[in-house]
């Protein structure tokens, strides 16, 4: 019974008594007042009288024969109705009286009879004062009726005041899609005192969308008959009217922020907390908490950021990605449809932000439909959701659309963008612009401010890391180098990779088409090719009945669907992404987790390219890119800039037209998941081969040629796809000519767009990341794009791929006659499958074999198929390297460079680069070559003792005197490597080796080795350069000294040391009868406790140091192999032991650092910091959640432990701190030397921890790595550390925290103050020390 019949019975039931109690008539009717306002969706005066608003309302009386029974039974619902129209009066009389709301009109007209089911009423706290209305008043009867409903009220008072004042929406189906909710807002104001200023304050403000339904009646004359019948529509269903405020807060922030309601921090004294602790403790640690004291009182708040994208995770995104896709294929009206479906859900509404509904109303604005953007305006309200830029940037890109628009309403918008406190210059400044966006925008600004100038967006801002400002202040002596190029071919190479990128592929030719051509090879070939043909035409008709299904499918509209993201690029891109991941599958098979991913990725990559294309990004980064040339081409003049200084400067300056910056987030993981299995679904089901095709004796039948199957992954099963047998045979007979590969695996052929940002720079067109993360991880994203002073670490990147690299042709052409000659073991060139170990097959249910025999043949079966898939793996990783190399042969190229979560930097391209095996670096020369000068040559003849592995102890001039002595075998290994002495091959780096044989036997032969011009890289290596940042950090003489830190005669070498002290302590043990100790005699050396003395500063544990040691112990032929397990045990031990006397001072910071994680991943925090050049760190560790993705093939079972919303992984929070911050470290001591290597003029080039430049400028380069790293570790590293986690982790708590969680908080805050104590180490010693870097 609607609210209106109910107040129109309880009037007609008795006459007498309703003029008996007047006052209780005319609260009625005010009530009714109330409810034909909501039905009819205006505020009306009603005049009527009892009886007319019963006749209005088609109430009939039923006639008098009948009306002694039915006046009974209606006396007996007297008391429940009067009593129900005294709590409906409570609830809604009272907004009439104190509050006076107007009501948001429904959209459609609703008859009272009829209407839709009304959402539940406001719960607000309602004062004492208006709990009682009018004095009086006569009290209706009790009964048992009334005495219910009045608990029930009781009860709903107490709960109203634990809640939040909350808008009332009542939400009415629309009967067109484009319709929106009708929502009635009203406000409970709590005292009359604050009811008035808010009302005064309310006259003045106007909401945006009718603000824009202003607009649209200014156009309505001069669009379309369409638009006009629609607006005119519109503008009668909602008459223009003030939205009374009243008391109601808005958030601060664009977006909710999850968490409980109500509930804030509470900021704990550290005094107050001392005092709760047991007298006994009290003097011991108070100075520590007068230490943190000071650090919280100076500091200001830091609060552990929980955003929305964070909350919400990969819902959120996959609602955006969803609606993107749809835009982009344009699918306009479905998208409207499923954002509005997702709006009227109020368990997905809490899932969008502002920025999804400017997704629909960009659209909105380029179809120049403001009465649409008038309606997500009046959504994004009753979502309790502030626009943002974005918001006011389609309103005004719409108004400029449109000729005709009033000026009143531009100007009534910029000033509503004022009083949300959004300027317009920030609009052009931080704003992403698409096609001619900002043209509109500009042109309805300038309609009412005909001079307004946007204000330029110069990046001058200085660094604010104490370790760079003088960098960037004081640039007289800088020389940024140039590259050896004209402007004009490099805009050449520009268009060259401008093309490679659009077409997103690249077809190259495989280095074993250099073998000799067998008939068997060219009928496989010829077979591949016709079933190739077929394949595309299988799939080309399967994937257009896929879609076909898709779209058909009959699915509720809040519900997402694989259709759009298989409508993003042509059928035929799809077909071509396919039949590559079938041509690159291993024998064995890939797991459909990787191999659908991959497929989403690639479909990914190829979107994000066409997206640019459409927004009409090309042609402005050419002009762009051309006028960069300048700073960079050896014929233009000399700039005192950086390359990013003079990119963001041109950028502003060209600043009409879009942005080049991208806005749009990477899909979420499980979005390429299924979109990749849905195409490997494909796939399987339609790709068939005759199972003839090779042995015609076999009966015809069309058998698939891949397979889904299962298999155990430790104790999972894991989803596997398997090539047919006949696939794999064909594939490998036929040694395929043509290799394709995704555009960036291939170098750059200009140099890189420098990094400007978080999300712009490296490749021209296709997607990066500058920081990379686990799939689906985004809390790196999120620091990033809040951290203001990443100038220095952009910069450094930025150095590092403008460094020209070109292809040494003959060590190329040695290699890759190996390769196709079997290959060498040695020289680390694997071997082809043909010689791949054959797998067993028997039957482990016959009958003659015994248990015994079908174990060791099992374990035989099981050693063959690792072994063949260890093969393959290795001889496709050489293929795809040696054949990039063989097609860049002729060319100078680039390796755009990115970081992960460290700050440790890598090449983007995958395959061939300079971080790769001997085998590739050999191959690699600087494009740009530099005379030897005095000292090149011995720097040259230095580093291929160094690349030898002899002479590790011996000094500089040891090592160039022992390269003199075997010069003559130098000379023979360059003239004869294939067939002569062949002295490189024993090298711990052969090919490198051989490379720099052949460089030093040129310059040797020519006419001045002084003017020689050298292309060849000098390497400079740390010496256990992790260990080397734990002694300057605990200023640990005795580590320094082991390290090379203090400047010596000799070199020192922390790994002999190592292994001598441990033979040592083995021969005690022999002396005392232990036996594995005796065993052990003569086999410790440096190499069986390298590896496992760099990993212990990196976090390695006994169990893995165990295994390292396992695994050098099995190389040692003459080791006894049944005694490797014990004498692993055994080592592991001692060398645990000797590294902890030998470096104190690093295990105690090392164990700081352990506990100081522990505690605070226990506390529900992610370990986060901040590196000295201003880089913010968050390890992504959390407890592993499991989710099941449902797929036509199969249900994958993801392993997510990114996810924030879990907890942190405690055990990997603290085993992964240690390492990972001295990988910091290491990484901005890098970053340090390359800034001034530059601004020096050097060429400059790392793998981590070595240093690599020309022979001519190795002093130069170690001059500046000393100096960087004394700057960097003259800086409070710890402290600073320690400063940041206090300021973090310990600055707010709850004040509900129980005293279990207070002990917590107090023990953390005394770990995070105890800042280890540090020696006498005096670090200016190490710019005197040679061997810190050699």
């Amino acid at each position: 019974m609607s609210l209106l019949r109910l107040c129109a019975f309880a009037k007609c039931l008795s006459r007498r008594s309703l003029f008996e109690k007047c006052a209780v008539r005319e609260s009625v009717v005010d009530c009714c007042r109330l409810c034909l306002s909501v039905r009819n969706g205006t505020v009306r005066r009603i005049s009527e009288t009892p009886l007319q608003l019963q006749r209005s309302n088609t109430f009939v009386i039923p006639k008098a024969k009948d009306a002694k029974k039915r006046v009974l039974e209606q006396s007996q619902l007297l008391d429940v109705l009067d009593a129900r129209i005294q709590q409906l009066r409570s609830d809604v009389i009272i907004d009439v009286q104190q509050a006076k709301v107007q009501f948001v009109p429904s959209y459609g007209r609703v008859s009272s009879g009829s209407g839709p089911k009304s959402a539940p009423h406001e719960k607000a706290d309602i004062p004492k004062s208006e709990q009682t209305i009018g004095k009086g008043i006569s009290k209706f009867h009790s009964s048992h009726r009334t005495e219910k409903l009045t608990q029930e009220k009781k009860k709903k008072l107490q709960k109203v005041k634990n809640v939040k004042e909350k808008p009332v929406a009542k939400s009415i189906s629309s009967k067109s899609n484009s319709q929106l909710l009708g929502t009635t807002y009203k406000k409970i104001s709590t005292t009359a005192e604050k009811t008035a200023p808010s009302m005064k304050k309310s006259k003045g403000r106007v909401r945006v969308s009718d603000e824009i339904r202003a607009a649209m009646s200014s156009i309505a004359t001069t669009t379309a008959a369409t638009t006009a019948a629609e607006t005119a529509a519109t503008s009668h269903k909602v008459p223009k009217r003030k939205l009374n405020v009243l008391n109601f807060k808005k958030k601060d922030s664009k977006n909710r922020v999850p968490g409980e309601k109500g509930k804030k921090p509470v900021v704990v004294d550290v005094q107050d907390r001392h005092r709760e602790l047991p007298e006994a403790k009290k003097q011991q640690e108070e100075r520590l908490f007068q230490q943190a004291s000071q650090l919280m009182s100076s500091r200001p708040e830091h609060l552990q950021d929980r955003s929305e994208e964070s909350a919400y995770g990969d819902t959120q995104a996959c609602i955006r990605s969803y609606l993107q896709a749809l835009v982009f294929v344009g699918y306009t009206e479905r998208a409207h449809r499923f954002l509005l479906s997702q709006h009227r859900l109020m368990g997905r509404r809490k899932y969008l932000n502002t920025d999804i509904y400017n997704i629909l109303m960009r659209v909105w604005a380029k179809k120049g439909t403001l009465n649409q953007i008038g309606r997500l305006f009046t959504v994004l309200e009753q979502a309790n959701l502030k626009p943002n830029l974005g918001s006011y940037c389609a309103v005004l890109e719409c108004m400029g659309r449109n000729p005709s628009c009033s000026p009143r309403a531009i100007t009534r918008c910029l000033t509503r963008m004022e009083e949300d406190g959004l300027s317009v210059d920030n609009l052009f400044s931080q704003f992403v612009f698409r096609q001619d966006e900002r043209d509109m925008v500009l042109k309805a600004i300038r309609t009412v401010k005909p001079d307004y100038q946007p204000s330029p967006n110069l990046t001058t801002s200085q660094c604010t890391s104490p370790l760079v400002q003088d960098y960037y202040a004081q640039r007289e002596n800088h020389q940024y180098p140039k590259l050896n190029f004209t402007k004009e071919e490099l805009q050449e190479r520009f268009k060259q990779q401008l093309r490679m990128e659009r077409a997103c592929t690249v077809t190259i030719d495989s280095v074993e088409t250099t073998k000799p051509v067998t008939e068997n090879m060219m009928k496989m070939r010829e077979l591949l090719e016709k079933m190739k043909a077929q394949w595309e035409e299988i799939l080309l008709q399967a994937l257009k009945e896929t879609k076909m299904i898709l779209a058909k499918t009959k699915s509720r509209d809040y519900k997402h669907n694989l259709y759009p993201y298989l409508c993003l690029l042509e059928n035929r891109e799809y077909v071509d992404i396919m039949i590559q991941s079938v041509a690159k599958l291993p024998p064995t098979g890939e797991a459909l987790k990787i191999l659908a991913r991959e497929l989403g990725n690639r479909v990914y990559t190829k979107y994000c390219v066409r997206q640019k294309q459409k927004n009409q990004m090309v042609e402005k980064l050419g002009n762009i890119y051309n006028a960069f040339t300048d700073v960079l081409a050896k014929d233009t003049k000399v700039y005192n800039v950086l390359p990013r200084e003079h990119w963001c400067k041109l950028e502003t300056e060209a600043c009409s037209g879009p942005t080049l910056q991208e806005d749009e987030n990477q899909w979420p993981y499980v979005v390429s998941l299924e979109l990749g299995t849905c195409m490997v679904d494909i796939i399987v089901k339609n790709l068939k081969i005759n199972s003839d095709i090779l042995n015609p004796a076999h009966d015809r039948k069309f058998i698939p040629i891949l397979y889904h199957m299962y298999t155990f992954r430790n104790t999972r099963q894991v989803g596997f796809i398997k090539p047919h047998p006949i696939l794999t045979q064909m594939l490998q007979e036929a040694m395929g000519i043509k290799l394709t590969f995704d555009s960036f695996v291939i170098p750059m052929l200009c140099p890189p767009v420098p990094w400007t940002s978080a999300r712009f720079g490296a490749y021209l067109l296709t997607p990066t990341k500058l920081m990379r993360s686990l799939d689906g991880a985004t809390q790196h994203e999120v620091l990033l794009d809040k951290c203001q002073n990443l100038d220095a670490v952009l910069d450094s990147l930025n150095h590092l791929s403008n460094c020209a690299w070109r292809i040494n042709k003959t060590i190329l052409d040695i290699i890759i006659s190996i390769f196709n000659d079997n290959g060498c073991d040695k020289l680390g060139i694997p071997p082809p499958m043909s010689v791949a170990p054959k797998i067993p097959h028997f039957n482990p249910h016959e009958p003659t074999y015994t248990s015994s025999e079908i174990a060791r043949m099992k374990k035989e079966m099981i050693t063959a198929k690792k072994k063949c898939s260890e093969m393959h793996s290795l001889r496709m990783d050489s293929l795809y390297k040696l054949s990039i190399a063989n097609y860049m042969r002729d060319e100078i190229f680039w390796f755009p460079h990115n970081m992960d979560f460290r700050g440790r930097t890598y090449p983007c391209p995958p395959h061939f680069n300079h971080l790769g095996s001997d085998v590739t670096r050999a191959i690699l020369l600087f494009a740009e070559g530099k005379p030897l000068g005095p000292k090149g040559l011995d720097w040259l003849k230095i580093h291929l003792v160094n690349l030898t592995g002899l002479k590790k102890r011996s000094s500089l001039q040891g090592r160039l005197e022992y390269a003199n002595t075997i010069m003559e075998d130098i000379l023979d290994s360059a003239d004869n490597p294939l067939n002569g002495k062949k002295w490189w091959m024993n090298a711990d780096e052969p090919w490198q080796a051989l490379s720099c044989c052949m460089e030093i036997a040129n310059a040797v032969r020519s006419p001045n080795p002084t003017q020689f011009i050298s292309h060849y890289p000098v390497h400079q290596d740390g010496s256990c350069n992790g260990l080397q940042h734990y002694a300057a950090l605990g200023r640990d003489v005795i580590g320094a000294t082991s390290v090379n830190l203090v400047p010596c005669d000799e070199p020192q070498d922390v790994y002999s040391g190592v292994a001598q002290q441990v033979e040592e302590l083995r021969a005690c043990d022999a002396v005392n009868g232990v036996k594995i100790a005796q065993v052990l005699k003569g086999f410790i050396n440096r190499k069986v406790v390298k590896q496992t003395v760099m990993t212990v500063v990196y976090g390695v544990t006994r169990y893995g140091g165990r295994l390292q040691i396992e695994k050098r112990l099995k190389e040692i032929d003459e080791f006894p192999e049944e005694h490797v397990w014990d004498a692993s045990h055994y080592l592991v031990r001692l060398v645990f032991n000797g590294l902890k006397e030998m470096f104190t001072g690093t295990r105690e910071i090392q164990d700081w650092l352990t506990e100081s994680a522990k505690l605070i991943s226990k506390a529900g925090h992610t370990v986060e910091w901040v590196t000295p050049l201003g880089l913010p760190i968050i390890q992504p560790y959390h407890r592993t959640r499991t989710q099941v993705l449902k797929s036509t093939i199969q249900r994958i079972n993801l392993q997510i432990s990114h996810d924030t919303k879990e907890r942190p992984d405690t055990v990997k929070q603290k085993n992964a701190f240690p390492p990972n911050f001295i990988h910091s470290l290491d990484s901005t001591h890098m970053m340090l030397t390359a800034l001034h290597c530059y601004s020096a003029g050097l060429t400059f080039v790392s793998v981590h921890d070595c240093f690599w430049t020309h022979a001519l400028t190795v002093d130069a380069m170690n001059k500046v790595c000393r100096e960087q790293f004394v700057t960097l570790h003259s800086q409070p590293i710890l402290k600073e550390l320690s400063d940041f986690m206090i300021n973090k982790y310990c600055r707010v708590i709850s004040d509900e925290t129980k005293k279990k969680k207070c002990q917590e908080y107090m023990k953390l805050l005394m770990v995070l103050t105890r800042v280890p104590s540090t020696g006498d180490f005096d670090l200016q010693q190490v710019k005197e020390s040679t061997y810190f870097f050699s």
